[in-house]
C-alpha cells in the first residue's frame, strides 16, 4: 500500500468515526454508505456541516475557506476524505 493510499484510509476512518458517533449517535449499524449525501439521508444539517468543518480544521489542520463549503468538498464521507486529502497533499 503506498503512502498516499494509506493516508487516505487514516482520513476516512477518522471521518467516519466522528460522523458515527456526533450524528449517527455512535450507531454505526444504521450505515450510512460512505458515498451517500449527508443532506439527501438527513444524516446533517447546516449546523453539522459547521461541527463538520471544525473537527476537519482541528483534526488535520487545514484552513477551509468560505468558497469551499460546497456539497462537492463535505456532503457524504467520500466527499470529505477527497477533499482532505487533496487539501493535506497541497499543504
Amino acid at each position: 500500500m503506498n503512502m498516499d493510499n494509506r493516508n487516505t484510509q487514516e482520513i476516512k476512518g477518522k471521518v467516519k468515526r466522528f460522523v458515527i458517533e456526533n450524528f449517527l449517535m455512535g450507531d454505526a449499524s444504521s450505515m450510512l454508505k460512505d458515498g451517500e449525501s449527508f443532506l439527501e439521508t438527513g444524516t446533517i444539517d447546516s449546523t453539522g456541516v459547521l461541527e463538520i468543518v471544525t473537527f476537519l480544521e482541528e483534526e488535520f489542520h487545514i484552513k477551509i475557506d468560505d468558497k469551499e463549503l460546497i456539497p462537492e468538498n463535505l456532503d457524504s464521507i467520500d466527499n470529505l476524505t477527497r477533499y482532505v486529502a487533496g487539501k493535506s497533499n497541497a499543504a
